[in-house]
This record gives structure tokens, C-alpha cells and sequence, in this order.
């Protein structure tokens, strides 16, 4: 059974992320109950992705004409959606789909069994495209990394409930409208989605439930299936060390708390830093002799740090997986404000680490984090109940039961063997009717 994925980025981004992640697991697990071959193919090549070949990952831009190509339908897709958007903030949150590669021939799409979409956006795949691929007749499996397959172009709603019936009077338009550009895109889904072979899988419940109170996907089948990763490689390792591999202090007496905050741009507001640094704020005024300092990774800019009430040490944009590793366990805590989200690869990794987290109530969120057991929920866009959250774990009478539980919560749900079965049975079942 040959398997064939299809993602924008290899690396670059949550979705692709989990994306290799499956990928990687059904190579590694996939013999022990069945004979599988997984294929991972990628539009385009990020920059930190050039120097990490891997075996059994195609590049489409594998060479200067074909990177070039691939920039240009990048650049022409925002361009197509300039006239519309509503203003810079929501350049990358909408997607026209106008712009794309035609992938019919290629010699990996003839010979593959089962077609697997992940994140296929930014010039990667059309609407034109996608269509051609269901004209294949083989079997679809469409991971949703976000909403964006059941909307008219945006990728998160924002509480916007058009797509259950029809999207129009688009709240990320500039002039939104009846039959604006959200309402067309909706039409062209459509006809795209008609007849088409696709089963969908969601990460979380949440999402399985969204897209089946959409217009367009009610009548499809739904699986929910969690990302994975590898359990081996996040897992609690000595605290000491993972503190040493950023120089931060250990050893001493009164170690301060590390609360730690990470995403890949700090600055989207969808993941919600200004509360995160409210909460801070007020954690600080409820426990002055507390001492603490907070842990940043991701893109970000430094002047959103100036004024948290407690030191902040920016460890950058981590890709090396064994830094990823050290600043979860380098951290009492892991906190993740996002005010939309699918199933964040930050939770489960943090989790597999043995590193409690506290975030909101929103999206698939409450999925993974069990309240006061392996973490914190609060309410969404409440500082004060993340304040609440980041009290309750950092002064905890039991820390080691904390870590301990957010481990096994990983265990029990995301390895590698619990996902590739889930995944290799759904295959299965597609192949046979």
C-alpha cells in the first residue's frame, strides 16, 4: 500500500510539522501491521528546510527554475487577494485558492494507492487543482490542520458561523457583501467537492464537529484522529541539562520558575500573547515574593517583552527537535492563550515532556489538557483565570504529580503506535470499499 502526502512546507508551520510527523510514523511503524510505503510531497522548500534532507520526501521546487515558479504562484495567490482584504492583518489568514501546480501527472500521484491532503495552501494547490486530484477516483484522506476546506477562503472563522450555511458578508473583506469573494470561493467548493472521493480527518473532536455542521462537508465521513510524534525523542529528560543547553542558571539554591510561551510568530494575535502578558502582570501584583522568569521561542519582536513584570529570555526559532525537547523541560510550566485553535502541536509536545500546561477553553484545546490533573483551563480572553492557571501550577504541592500525569496523558493518546493504527485502518477500509 503505497501512501502519498501532499503539504505545502515540509517543516515550516504546525500542519506540516504534523504532517512529516505521520509521515515519519507510518515508515517507522507501519510493517507491524501492514506493509506500507509512505511518500511525503512538498510544494516548496522554506529556508530552514533546505540544509534537512530526508528520504522519501520530494520536493516539487527541486531546483532555481522550479523554486522560482513555486515563489511566483506564492506571490501571485497574495496578490489575487490584495484587492480584497480587509487589511494587512488578515493577508494570511484568507486563501483564494486561485493559484496552484497541477499534480495529475506526476509520476508519484499515477503510482500512488491513497492520496493524504494536509495544509495545501499559498500557491500550492487551486481549487482547479484540488478538483482534478478527486477526478482521479482514488481513495482521499483530507487532514484539517485549520477550517479553511469548509469556508469561503478564511482559515480560522472567528466566531463567524456563514460557512453552516452559506459564507457571505466576510468579516475579513474589505467590502463584504451577498455575494462577495467568500460567497464565489464557497460556489466553486461546491462544485469541487461534488461527488468528490475524500474522507475527512480532524485532529480534534472540536474540528470533526465544526466541518460536519458546514454546508459543504456535512454529507462527507469523519474521523478524528490526534497528531502524533515521537515519544522517544519528547520525553522528560534531566532538568539541570535542558537548562544548560540555553545557559540558564542551575544548581542554584532558589531556582525561579519558567513559565514558557512559544509559537511560531509571537506576534499573530490569534495566539493571544497580550493576555499571556496581562496574566503575567497579574500573577506578579497576587504573588510579589513569587520569582519567576519566561521562556519566548518563535518569531517574535523583543518590545512586546519590555514591560512583563518578570526577566524574559528569548531562546529564538527553534528547529533543532533536541532544543524543542530541553526548553520544554527546561520550563515549570507551558502557556498557550491562543483564542482559536485546532490541536497545537506545542500541548502534546509539552505534555510528552512531562511539562504541565495551562491555556484557554477553546477549540481542541480541552482535549488534550485535563484540568487541574495535567493542567489549567480557563476561560477564553480571561487574564485573571490565566493568572489563576499559572498559580495553581507553579505552586503546586505536588509538581512531580503534575508532570507525571501530563506525561502519561501523552502516552495514552499521541505515540506513534496508538496514531499509525488508527491511521493504517482508514486506509484499509478506503482500499476496500
Amino acid at each position: 500500500m503505497r501512501v502519498t502526502h501532499l503539504s505545502t512546507y515540509h517543516l515550516a508551520g504546525g500542519a506540516a510539522v504534523a504532517a512529516t510527523r505521520l509521515h515519519r510514523a507510518l515508515n517507522r511503524q507501519g510493517h507491524f501491521a501492514d506493509s506500507v510505503e509512505s511518500i511525503l510531497l512538498v510544494g516548496t522548500a522554506a529556508r530552514q528546510e533546505k540544509h534537512q534532507p530526508e528520504e522519501s520526501v520530494t520536493y516539487l521546487a527541486n531546483n532555481f527554475l522550479a523554486e522560482q515558479t513555486a515563489f511566483g504562484r506564492f506571490v501571485a495567490e497574495r496578490l489575487s487577494f490584495l484587492p480584497f482584504e480587509r487589511d494587512p492583518s488578515v493577508r494570511f489568514q484568507f486563501s483564494p485558492a486561485t493559484f496552484g501546480t497541477n499534480l495529475n501527472f506526476h509520476p508519484i500521484i499515477q503510482q500512488t494507492d491513497i492520496l493524504h491532503l494536509h495544509w495545501i495552501n499559498q500557491g500550492f494547490l487551486a481549487l482547479d487543482g484540488l478538483q482534478a486530484l478527486f477526478a482521479l477516483g482514488k481513495p482521499v484522506v483530507w487532514t484539517l490542520h485549520d477550517q479553511w476546506a469548509f469556508t469561503g477562503g478564511c482559515h480560522y472563522s472567528h466566531g463567524c458561523d456563514h460557512f453552516r450555511s452559506h459564507c457571505r458578508q466576510c468579516p475579513y473583506l474589505k467590502k463584504p457583501g451577498e455575494q462577495d469573494l467568500s460567497y464565489r470561493i464557497f460556489e466553486r467548493k461546491k462544485r469541487m467537492f461534488a461527488n468528490a472521493p475524500v474522507h475527512f480527518v480532524s485532529p480534534s473532536q472540536w474540528l470533526s464537529d465544526e466541518g460536519q455542521r458546514s454546508a459543504l462537508l456535512r454529507e462527507f465521513p469523519f474521523s478524528t484522529i490526534p497528531n502524533t510524534l515521537d515519544q522517544n525523542l519528547f520525553q522528560p529528560i534531566d532538568r539541570e541539562q535542558a537548562s544548560a543547553r540555553f545557559d540558564l542558571p542551575t544548581g542554584t539554591a532558589v531556582r525561579p520558575f519558567r513559565i514558557l510561551f512559544g509559537s511560531a510568530n509571537v506576534t499573530d494575535p490569534r495566539k493571544g500573547f497580550r493576555y499571556f502578558a496581562e496574566a503575567l502582570q497579574q500573577l506578579h501584583q497576587q504573588q510579589p515574593d513569587l520569582t519567576a522568569e519566561v521562556l519566548v521561542f518563535g518569531k517574535g519582536r523583543s518590545y512586546l517583552f519590555n514591560e512583563l513584570p518578570y526577566p524574559v529570555r528569548h531562546l529564538g526559532q527553534l528547529s533543532d527537535e533536541a532544543d524543542i525537547v530541553a526548553a520544554y523541560n527546561a520550563a515549570d510550566a507551558l502557556v498557550v492563550p491562543s483564542l482559536e485553535d485546532n490541536l497545537p502541536n506545542t500541548i502534546v509536545e509539552s505534555l510528552a515532556c512531562g511539562t504541565p500546561v495551562v491555556g484557554f477553553r477553546t477549540g481542541g484545546i480541552p482535549e488534550l489538557i485535563e484540568h487541574q490533573q495535567n493542567g489549567f483551563l480557563a476561560a477564553v480572553g480571561s487574564a485573571e483565570e490565566l493568572a489563576a492557571g499559572l498559580d495553581y501550577v507553579l505552586t503546586h504541592p505536588s509538581p512531580g504529580t503534575l508532570r507525571q500525569n501530563a506525561r502519561q496523558s501523552a502516552e495514552l493518546r499521541f505515540s506513534e503506535e496508538v496514531v499509525t493504527v488508527q491511521y493504517l485502518d482508514l486506509y484499509r477500509a478506503l482500499l476496500n470499499g
